[in-house]
């Protein structure tokens, strides 16, 4: 053999090294980063409920074949105590549908007043603080579905999450301001219309806004749409390179009871599938706005009906987006539905 080809063949040799050293790094850099999602002991922000969840049944099981349904939250941990659990923010539910690879994502308006397992009735943004399997058990029966998991964060995981991933391009429909004197100016929303990058801090002034004349009804639709553009971005070429970092900066601020394969499975099922739908729960066309107890809440007129509507949602025929020019196209955008909150009512009066 030539020195050349000797030389060639150790510089394959050396390429192949690197590749796969690379590799092993990035896996178990990964797989480090998942596990160290699921927060136990002390670790835990529900160390101090545990015991009073003790009568709320386990969520059930998921076997990888059937639907599988997520209950996302987001809590506002300012002022919190140390060991208190803040009411949830924002709640939603991330459906994934491995069979027919679709996702629907349903945001869950937080003055619905509902039964919290061992509780009584209460507002639905009320149920972590009785711990995650509760809040899942209140969630899932109000739709009428299981619901396997949850993800659990606060406005800094947020935050975390969105600059990780570069920020993301995205439309804001309309100028929103409102001022924060209570949060020495720190959570200040002030964003313009039109095109922008938002990062994490802009990107929840986004999320968060709800002072106007459609409240919660438009800001869980924002909220829907931006988490949709943020999932986008997560599959990205670039975004996946950058997994193990992006794992690194969120860890602190999620607590969630998948397990490392179980967020493997996930992964590849969400990366095969299409977004299917989003929808706002309970729908308008079930929802009546009551004063229970001297506070303004939101009620199901029919719980039947709902969970009825939650199926129909499910079993809805696919469709094809089609683009301006006519042909098939895929994907959505923010504005598709910013209209659909109009002639809607008012904030039913819950602080923010």
């Amino acid at each position: 053999m030539t020195s050349r080809k000797k030389t060639i063949l150790w510089i394959i040799a050396i390429i192949l090294v690197a590749v796969i050293g690379y590799a092993v790094y990035y896996f178990t850099s990964i797989y480090n980063g998942l596990q160290g999602l699921q927060k136990t002991g002390e670790a835990s922000p529900f160390k101090n409920v545990t015991p009073v969840e003790a009568k709320v049944p386990e969520p059930p099981k998921w076997e990888g074949t059937e639907p599988v349904n997520i209950l996302l939250m987001g809590v506002d941990a300012r002022g919190i105590s140390e060991g208190e659990i803040p009411r949830s923010d924002s709640m939603m539910v991330a459906s994934l549908d491995p069979v027919k690879k679709r996702i629907h994502l349903f945001s869950i308006l937080r003055d619905t007043y509902t039964d919290i397992p061992e509780h009584g009735k209460d507002r639905i943004n009320t149920a972590i603080t009785h711990g995650p399997n509760t809040a899942m058990k209140a969630v899932g029966d109000l739709l009428g579905i299981p619901i396997q998991y949850y993800v659990y964060t606060d406005f800094q995981g947020f935050i975390k999450l969105v600059d990780a991933v570069g920020g993301v391009d995205f439309y804001v429909e309309k100028d929103m301001y409102y001022p924060s004197a209570a949060d020495k100016h720190e959570y200040d929303i002030d964003l313009k219309k039109g095109m922008q990058h938002l990062d994490g801090k802009t990107a929840l002034q986004y999320v968060r806004f709800r002072h106007d004349a459609t409240s919660d009804f438009s800001r869980t639709e924002r909220q829907r749409a931006f988490l949709k553009a943020v999932a986008a971005k997560m599959q990205s070429t670039t975004s996946i390179m950058k997994l193990p970092d992006i794992l690194e900066e969120v860890s602190p601020y999620i607590d969630t009871n998948l397990s490392v394969n179980d967020m493997w499975k996930l992964a590849t099922v969400g990366y095969k599938s299409q977004m299917a739908g989003s929808e706002q729960i309970p729908p308008m066309k079930l929802l009546k706005e009551r004063t229970i107890g001297g506070a303004a809440v939101l009620t199901v007129s029919s719980e039947s009906k709902l969970k009825d509507y939650i199926q129909d949602v499910f079993n809805k025929p696919a469709t094809v987006p089609v683009s301006s020019d006519g042909t098939a196209g895929s994907g959505t955008t923010n504005t598709e539905s910013q209209d659909a909150t109009s002639g809607k009512s008012g904030s039913t009066g819950s602080s923010d």
